[in-house]
């Protein structure tokens, strides 16, 4: 766990109360009709929970695809000799 200093401490803990502030003036700035149904929505998408993880790579594709090109096979030819 990280340690934290007062001063952050205490900033963390404005922020929240400010955050507080914004939401409950925000709440009361909207029609109740309107966020009833946005509590609605709110409660559907918590009971959704998280996404699945998407996988990482397209389905089909090899695990370790390679960095770059392979070198093509050298052709087997028999050693040159000289006519000396």
């Amino acid at each position: 766990m990280t340690k934290r200093s007062r001063y952050e401490r205490e900033q963390r803990a404005a922020a929240n109360v400010r955050i507080k502030q914004i939401t409950a003036d925000w709440e009361r700035a909207i029609p109740p009709e309107r966020l009833a149904a946005f509590a609605i929505e709110v409660e559907a998408a918590r009971a959704r929970g998280p996404r699945p993880r998407q996988p990482d790579m397209a389905p089909g594709t090899m695990p370790n695809p390679p960095r770059h090109e392979p070198r093509p096979q050298k052709k087997e030819e028999p050693p040159r000799r000289s006519r000396y």
